[in-house]
């Protein structure tokens, strides 16, 4: 289970939560069976406690919300996008190293 700061976003409030935020969206597209996925989860938690009030971090379930999954082009899980003004700054497929992730919110901070 996600940590209290990471968002639950789905198709209903993917518009409000992340294309209208006034921060960096860091947005992790998993499903419950990907193992890859699992494994990021602890990594996504931890990123959101360090950024909260700098940058938003949230999950989207790609078995639950398959309109945002298909208007982004989710292909493959897991897929973290960065969306910073309604538009992708940077997009990671596969597991990355979680310093990876805070650079580039980093950088879409300033």
């Amino acid at each position: 289970m996600a940590s209290e700061a990471v968002l639950q976003i789905t198709d209903d409030n993917f518009e409000q939560e992340v294309m209208n935020s006034d921060v960096p969206v860091l947005v992790d597209f998993w499903a419950e069976w990907c193992m890859p996925c699992r494994m990021l989860g602890p990594v996504i938690d931890e990123i959101a406690a360090e950024f909260d009030g700098k940058a938003k971090v949230g999950k989207v379930d790609t078995d639950a919300n398959r309109e945002v999954s298909l208007k982004f082009e989710i292909s493959a899980i897991p897929t973290v996008l960065l969306i910073k003004d309604g538009q992708i700054v940077q997009k990671f497929v596969g597991v990355n190293g979680k310093q990876e992730y805070v650079d580039a919110l980093n950088n879409a901070i300033g």
